[in-house]
């Protein structure tokens, strides 16, 4: 691990995050009716526009300009959107490697754990996602922050293992003075969450001012908070998003199930951290690649792959993976969240 790193976290009405919850929510629908749908949708969103595309193959009916409007809505959102739609089917060149058990694409995927905090991650990881979310509960639960508006983000940066920096950008009513801003959200959130503040520079809306958020601010896009989604940069991301995509999409499914194997490794004494890397050609079901170490270096790479099977369709059954679990994946990290089955503790 970096002696001085940042990570950051975005709240589920950032624009990107927006998009993200919009996709998987359709991906969710159309598992509803159909576990072995094939989905991949993105998700665009900009000043009073949203524009939903992509190539789905399902036995199934979904309406999936309104299904976005409707995660818009419970995000928090309340200004009208005009909303263009272009679903197709997916492309039989991909289908047919696809249907023998065939990978849905060609990347490289990573999953990490640590034994530093109870989610196995990086402790400003799981601190930032804390900071994030308790922004979302306090808009949403507690009467004297109904100021607050549903657009924020996080930071948190450490310097050798001690927290230096704390940053809470977030959207609010014109009514509300930044200086209570300030106050209000170091009480009731920041302290909460980390703690001690002594010696920690606390930085909130530093630009002044966050009036305008969401779309009306900024354009978003599914797939472009993947660093937020995963483990904060602070290991290799083979670049491939996750939320929109069905779980023969390796994309998604082999960093779920590298997460899993890494997890695993450390829950079970083997090593303090461990880095799992896995690599496909589209089509085929054998990965190309499975590499794991540890924290002390060892490549444990041969008895990873003694114990785990990384075939796409092996993927998919182990952890469950055709249910609809993926809206609640798309906002505050993928990893670290209970009930989530690449989650899943087992003896080794």
């Amino acid at each position: 691990m970096q002696n001085t790193y940042t990570v950051e976290s975005v709240t589920s009405g950032h624009p990107d995050k927006v998009c993200d919850q919009i996709s998987d929510a359709i991906l969710d629908k159309y598992l509803e009716q159909d576990p072995h749908a094939r989905v991949a949708v993105e998700t665009f969103g900009s000043h009073n526009l949203l524009v939903i595309g992509g190539e789905v193959t399902a036995n199934a009916t979904v309406e999936a300009g309104e299904v976005g409007r409707a995660v818009y809505r419970d995000i928090g959102y309340e200004d009208q959107l005009n909303i263009i739609t272009n679903i197709i089917q997916q492309s039989p060149d991909i289908a047919q490697g696809v249907d023998t058990g065939g990978a849905g694409d060609q990347g490289i995927m990573y999953g990490y754990a640590t034994a530093e905090t109870k989610e196995f991650l990086p402790r400003a990881v799981s601190l930032v996602h804390q900071l994030t979310a308790g922004l979302e509960n306090l808009r949403r639960m507690d009467p004297e922050c109904g100021w607050l508006g549903p657009d924020g983000k996080a930071q948190v940066t450490m310097q050798d293992g001690v927290i230096s920096t704390v940053l809470i950008s977030t959207q609010h009513a014109r009514t509300i003075a930044q200086n209570d801003i300030k106050n209000i959200l170091t009480s009731k959130l920041i302290t909460p969450v980390i703690g001690d503040l002594a010696g920690i520079n606390i930085l909130v809306n530093p630009t002044g001012k966050f009036v305008v958020g969401g779309f009306t601010a900024d354009t978003g896009l599914t797939g472009r908070k993947i660093i937020v989604d995963t483990y904060g940069g602070l290991i290799p991301h083979g670049g491939g998003a996750f939320s929109g995509k069905d779980p023969t999409k390796v994309d998604r499914s082999a960093a779920y199930m590298s997460r899993f194997v890494a997890k695993n490794v450390v829950a079970n004494g083997l090593a303090r951290e461990c880095t799992v890397s896995v690599a496909y050609a589209i089509g085929q079901a054998e990965p190309l690649m499975v590499h794991a170490e540890t924290d002390a270096g060892k490549d444990i790479g041969g008895w990873v792959k003694d114990r785990f099977d990384f075939r796409p369709a092996a993927i998919i059954e182990r952890l469950n993976l055709r249910r609809p679990i993926y809206r609640r994946t798309a906002a505050y990290g993928h990893f670290g969240r209970v009930g989530m089955p690449w989650e899943d503790i087992i003896s080794l």
